[in-house]
Order: structure tokens, then C-alpha cells, then sequence
């Protein structure tokens, strides 16, 4: 009996080994490093603060610091929190001490322009999809330069879920140069 199967010829050919060994390291776990748009900052447009409402600092550095949830009374009033069950109170995302940053959950603050962090904490698949493009806009060239919205440019940050919207009409069918319909349009809407 020969052993002319192409197992046997790469023993024989003292190949055997090392093959066996680099299919054992393909079925490894392999671990690859964190992307770099992990730790990328994103180059995007102020926030869309109200007016006269920003920097903070300017009402709130001569006021006593009051970490205490309440109602408010004298200013803000037409902030409504409706952001999920957790999110009841400034500072569950506002720093108490410098109210011109916002707080991240490690105690971490973050300025205004770096929001998208402190929102992909409890939305990590939206930041990641917002990272990529796919969620949210982003404008400039594919391999070059790109400028981000952020989270509040399009979502109220207090209540951030968008309200209904009336349905547009639906398109008009393209009609040809002559203004007649084309032969498909016909088709469908002649019964």
C-alpha cells in the first residue's frame, strides 16, 4: 500500500508539524484592538443651547450648590425630564461643580462638544452605529475630514424621544417627456 495522499507527502516532508500548528492557532481566540474611533474625538458644531443659556457658569458660579432633586422653581421650568426611569435630575448628567461640563457615570467631565460620550454609556449600540455613520448626520468626504451632529442636534436631551410625525405623501410617478405615463404606471393603476 502507498501513501501517495498529500497528508502522508506533507509528513514525509517534515511540513507536517507546522501546518498542524498554524491551524491550531486559526482556531484561537484572537482579540483585536480597540478601533481607533473608540477614542477618536469627533469634530462637530456647538450644541444647540438655547439662548442665553450657555456657558452655565455665568448664572450658577455665584449660587450655592444644591444637589438635591426637586421641582424647579425660579428657572428652567420648562424642562421636562422624560428620559428613561433613571434620568430624573440635573445632575444625573450635568457636573454640580463646574456646570459648564457634563459628568460622566466613572466621575470623569466631559465638555459639551464630547455629549456623544456621556449618551453612549446606556445607548452603546446607537454610539457605535452614530460612530460609523449609520445612525444620526454627518457631513464632509468618505476619506477625508467629516463634521458630526450631535445627539441634541436632532434629540432633546431631556426628553430625547421624537414625537409623532404626519406621513408625508407618498411621491409623484415620474411621468415621460411627452407627460404620458410610462407603460408600468399604466399597468397598475388601470384595474
Amino acid at each position: 500500500m502507498t501513501n501517495d495522499a498529500p497528508f502522508f507527502s506533507l509528513r514525509r516532508n517534515g511540513i507536517f508539524l507546522p501546518v498542524l500548528l498554524g491551524l491550531a492557532f486559526l482556531l484561537l481566540p484572537i482579540r483585536l484592538p480597540a478601533s481607533d474611533s473608540e477614542n477618536q474625538v469627533f469634530p462637530v458644531p456647538a450644541p444647540p443651547f438655547s439662548e442665553n443659556i450657555f456657558p452655565c457658569s455665568d448664572c450658577h458660579d455665584d449660587l450655592e450648590i444644591n444637589t438635591t432633586p426637586r421641582k424647579l422653581a425660579d428657572e428652567h421650568q420648562d424642562i421636562q425630564f422624560n428620559h428613561a426611569d433613571r434620568i430624573s435630575w440635573c445632575f444625573d448628567c450635568h457636573d454640580a461643580a463646574n456646570r459648564d461640563r457634563l459628568r460622566l457615570a466613572s466621575g470623569a467631565t466631559i465638555p459639551f462638544t464630547q455629549s456623544y460620550l456621556l449618551c453612549g454609556q446606556c445607548h452603546g449600540t446607537i454610539y457605535r452605529d452614530w460612530r460609523a455613520g449609520v445612525h444620526g448626520k454627518r457631513t464632509g468626504f468618505w476619506n477625508g475630514r467629516k463634521q458630526y451632529l450631535l445627539c441634541a442636534h436632532c434629540h432633546n436631551p431631556h426628553t430625547p424621544k421624537f414625537k409623532p410625525l404626519r406621513p408625508e405623501p407618498p411621491p409623484m410617478a415620474p411621468r415621460s417627456f411627452s407627460g404620458k405615463a410610462p407603460t408600468w404606471e399604466k399597468r397598475h393603476t388601470d384595474k
